[in-house]
């Protein structure tokens, strides 16, 4: 077996290929976009890469086929911050065989004990954890949502074997848009409303700039508290209303305001794997109009929750609920969407969970982010809670 640096088209594309023989037989595999892959390895597209470096590799067998890939990477700003100084790897898929997972998984430890690594957390993206992060350890037969990581069951041995530990768990709920919410949060929910201090809308896209602001300011109150936060700037919240806005339902996003300033904030998208399912992975002019006819026939069925976050001053107030009731019985009212995808709540985070499932969310899948400690008698420790 031989392991190749990624550094040219022709390599690229055999990166690119190799999940299409993984998954040939699998009907529920979804291949991401070829266009969001390939910007986590831009340098002029991917913003970690002014404190950070990556490299990927492909494995090929004595006959010169592809067999596996992998990538490996450090965000020097967050790798110091454990306890071991942690680099990351990702994007790894393998035939059955353990031999080449294993050498795909040494090189990736290889190349970061030479930079000073301690151990790796896999598999990550070389980004924000929205998109490529986690390992399905919990349902194989249902299709990923976008930007989900998807693989076989048999991936779990490989990372075991090599020593890879659970660091923490991830899991993605479900709800119908017509489930009724906990009597608790109902109640709750209604008592806001009578509120007049309190409105919910959904947004305008006419004035996305505005609502850029206010996701801001609610973020950087919600997220205050949490360990190594540092606030969001007026630029990376544009930047991010910006990057959603193809695809923005206006009558997913909702803000809740009290007195006319912002409090709370539930966005969610069309799940549009249900669109990429039909396009392919390839988001040329071709693929854009592909989508673009899709998404005006409406096949997406369903939505998935990407950012959710209240004020402190104002948690355990009924907001949560007040944002699911006006959305649903604004969705409900045009029959637009059938379910609600949550996306990834970490096990790190046990009052989410809780809100999660008081609301209605059932748990669909779990993932897990792994923990490689480099070495074997260093003592392991699981993701703190929040």
């Amino acid at each position: 077996m031989e392991i190749i640096e990624v550094k040219d088209k022709r390599t690229i594309e055999e990166f690119r290929k190799l999940p299409y023989r993984i998954y040939a037989k699998d009907p529920n595999w979804i291949p991401h976009v070829r266009q969001d892959v390939e910007a986590v390895f831009d340098r002029k597209k991917n913003k970690f890469f002014r404190h950070g470096e990556a490299i990927r590799w492909i494995l090929k067998n004595d006959r010169g086929e592809t067999i596996g890939r992998v990538a490996a990477f450090i965000n020097r700003k967050q790798a110091k911050t454990f306890k071991q100084p942690t680099g990351g790897m990702g994007f790894f898929e393998c035939i059955n065989d353990e031999k080449a997972a294993m050498k795909l998984f040494n090189a990736c430890q290889e190349w970061l004990t030479e930079r000073d690594m301690e151990a790796m957390d896999g598999p990550i993206n070389f980004g924000e954890k929205d998109k490529f992060w986690g390992l399905i350890t919990e349902n194989f037969d249902a299709p990923p949502y976008y930007g989900q990581n998807y693989n076989p069951k048999y991936y779990l041995d490989f990372f075991e074997k090599f020593g890879f530990q659970i660091y923490y768990n991830q899991l993605i709920f479900f709800r119908k848009v017509d489930d009724a919410l906990q009597e608790k949060y109902r109640e709750r929910a209604e008592r806001a409303l009578r509120n007049p201090k309190y409105r919910c809308v959904h947004i305008n896209k006419r004035h996305l700039e505005k609502y850029a602001e206010d996701f801001r300011i609610v973020y950087n109150r919600a997220w205050t508290t949490h360990d190594n936060f540092k606030g969001m700037a007026k630029e990376q919240a544009m930047s991010i209303m910006n990057t959603l806005k193809p695809i923005l339902d206006e009558e997913l996003v909702w803000f809740v305001y009290y007195e006319d300033k912002p409090v709370g904030f539930y966005i969610s998208l069309p799940e549009i794997n249900e669109i990429f399912s039909r396009v392919g992975d390839n988001l040329n002019w071709w693929g854009k109009a592909k989508f673009a006819y899709y998404q005006w026939r409406g096949v997406c069925r369903n939505s998935f929750g990407v950012a959710f976050g209240f004020d402190p001053d104002h948690q355990a107030k009924g907001l949560e609920g007040l944002i699911f009731k006006q959305m649903e019985q604004t969705i409900q009212r045009k029959k637009k969407y059938d379910g609600i995808i949550i996306t990834w709540i970490g096990d790190f985070n046990p009052k989410m969970i809780s809100i999660i499932e008081s609301l209605g969310g059932r748990k669909i899948r779990q993932m897990a982010t792994y923990r490689k400690l480099f070495d074997p008698n260093a003592e392991f420790e699981r993701s703190p809670l929040i």
